[in-house]
């Protein structure tokens, strides 16, 4: 399979349409971001590891029922996907209280949450991806309400086996960020699963592998991104 035409490119990936056109190649950058595009840099070979966790987490997933956008992986950097109607809604899943949930609620940064926290936000970079209700959702059109209860419910289900998968590895899911979107009638997971998405603590010393290290310059980015990757790929 190979590219044509470059569909659409974000911050971390471009998605180029094939020869099949209900399939597309997501590609996986270098280029990071945080706070909203408000920073940005580069991570060496960040494509290359997030690639490469998204495909094995991806994989994961599908073994447990949840359907996902992965046809296969075509390369360090490439991923065959199925075409989707991406649905602009952020599902963010939180166990443990870190970044904005510390900042609007007054958690302290590592308490470990009574039961997980679903928020979605409404995809839209201009308007700083705002947090909505069900009701803004309907309203604005981004999804009906038994579109959001599917968001919500894959989202707990989806947190239930990557918490148990990370925690063989010894690390914390502290958070994440999901996207899904509408294929032939269908709801699927869809963009990655990465250290860019993910919050993960180790799970001894509680230190932080994942884009935070770039958000907050705390250095060791590539390195934390390769441990991750290291723990995903070869502790199995």
């Amino acid at each position: 399979m190979k590219k044509t035409t470059l569909l659409y490119e974000g911050k971390a990936k471009k998605v180029f349409l094939t020869e099949n056109s209900d399939l597309v190649i997501q590609e996986f950058k270098d280029d990071a971001t945080a706070f909203n595009n408000k920073k940005k840099g580069t991570i060496a070979d960040k494509g290359v590891v997030n690639n490469a966790v998204s495909c094995k987490l991806f994989g994961l997933l599908e073994k447990h029922g949840i359907t996902t956008h992965l046809v296969e992986k075509l390369s360090d950097r490439d991923m065959l996907c199925k075409k989707l109607d991406i649905i602009k809604a952020e599902v963010v899943v939180r166990n443990i209280a870190a970044g904005s949930l510390v900042k609007r609620y007054g958690f302290a940064e590592g308490t470990v949450l009574d039961r997980p926290i679903v928020e979605i936000y409404l995809k839209d970079d201009d308007l700083d991806d705002p947090l909505m209700n069900e009701s803004h959702a309907v309203a604005l059109g981004v999804a009906t309400l038994d579109e959001l209860a599917v968001l919500k419910n894959r989202a707990e289900a989806i947190n239930a086996v990557l918490q148990q998968f990370f925690t063989e590895r010894k690390l914390m899911l502290v958070d994440f960020k999901l996207e899904f979107g509408r294929h032939d009638g269908a709801i699927l997971l869809g963009d990655e699963i990465s250290p860019d998405t993910c919050r993960l603590w180790d799970l001894e010393t509680k230190e932080k592998l994942d884009k935070d290290r770039f958000r907050f310059d705390l250095g060791g980015v590539e390195d934390a991104y390769s441990e991750v990757q290291r723990r995903v790929l070869e502790l199995d």
